[in-house]
């Protein structure tokens, strides 16, 4: 390799390192008021069942990086992968998805560059990732429905909050029928094709419109074409054997109820084990909102929603303040020193692979 090379990629190394660190330092600054006071509120918790969230957490990040890594195996797509080398690639990406600030697409571009060496194509980690999030919000709506269920026959709705009860089940039915569409689409050669032709046409129209026509081509069709193909080849599999889902659905279950119990174990420590229900609803409202504004809207839309079940605005506020600042403070954490060693790794051809892949 020449000296110029050499240069050229320390010098996109310390880039993309500088930058991380200053996303790290961004989101801190955004939540140092949170932070301070969720320090404030550790006195009132009890430590032994707060320290429950160690293991908690490794076990749900093992169980998120399952979901790829076992549907990999069932396909026999993948390298054999130890438990370890599974738990970090999982505390990376949950790394990136927090500090990037892209929603989960900064996440799809890394889980693409990362699964690559283990034998996934693009369209299989795009097949995956999407399918880890199907799994979770049908997971989040089955828990969703437990909790009415059990709050309906303790008598636990207060009257003002039956709203709550219709927002929840026609939500529900917005996220199944928008899963059904993606399915339709995906199932279909034909539709790919239209929607490939439409989303490139549609995306090259509005860059060219923002950017005043100096950029026209942003997506090329065949790229898109092969990108899709390549996931409707896994749906397709998936769809003839699904034997190859049953670990990746077990899988996105245990990881999506320890989300909740992530919560719990935070209501616990403050002497309020009872807020389950009302968690597990404020949960999986919150997390719509949070996607569409992922800034803020998450916490304020869960803890309005306990509220709204009965729970006290105080302690609400501190149960999910409280978990937002550890689960921060986790991710960073657990998560940088790998993400740091993987990209330390990275040369001009990654660079590449990676830029096209987000």
């Amino acid at each position: 390799m020449s000296e110029k090379k050499k240069k050229f990629r320390v010098s996109f190394r310390t880039i993309l390192s500088l930058a991380t660190f200053i996303l790290i330092l961004f989101v801190i600054y955004k939540n140092f008021a949170d932070i301070q006071e969720a320090i404030r509120h550790l006195s009132e918790t009890n430590i032994l069942i707060l320290i429950l969230l160690v293991p908690e957490q490794l076990f749900m990040y093992f169980c998120c990086g399952q979901i790829f890594f076992s549907y990999m195996a069932a396909k026999k797509d993948a390298k054999k992968v130890s438990a370890w080398t599974l738990m970090r690639v999982s505390l990376e990406l949950n790394f990136v998805n927090h500090a990037v600030p892209a929603g989960g697409l900064g996440g799809l571009g890394y889980i693409t560059w990362r699964l690559k060496p283990f034998g996934a194509t693009a369209g299989q980690s795009s097949f995956m990732y999407v399918l880890r999030y199907i799994i979770t919000i049908c997971a989040n709506q089955l828990q969703t429905i437990i909790a009415i269920i059990a709050m309906l026959i303790f008598s636990a709705v207060p009257s003002s909050g039956l709203w709550v009860i219709w927002v929840t089940a026609l939500l529900s039915v917005g996220i199944i029928a928008g899963i059904a569409i993606v399915v339709v689409i995906a199932s279909s050669k034909k539709r790919i094709e239209w929607f490939a032709k439409t989303i490139t046409k549609f995306t090259n129209w509005l860059v060219g419109k923002i950017t005043f026509g100096n950029k026209k081509n942003v997506l090329k069709r065949e790229i898109v074409d092969k990108y899709l193909f390549d996931a409707h080849e896994d749906l397709m599999t998936a769809r003839r054997n699904k034997k190859i889902l049953f670990q990746p659905i077990v899988w996105g279950i245990l990881y999506s109820f320890l989300e909740i119990a992530t919560y719990w174990i935070v209501a616990a420590s403050l002497g309020h084990p009872e807020l389950l229900p009302q968690i597990m609803i404020g949960e999986a409202i919150g997390s719509v909102m949070g996607a569409i504004v992922p800034y803020g809207l998450y916490e304020l839309g869960m803890a309005g929603i306990m509220v709204s079940l009965g729970v006290p605005i105080a302690l609400a506020g501190t149960v999910v303040l409280m978990t937002r600042v550890i689960v921060l403070s986790s991710t960073i954490l657990s998560g940088y020193g790998f993400y740091q060693h993987s990209i330390s790794k990275i040369g001009r051809k990654e660079r590449a692979e990676i830029e096209n892949e987000s």
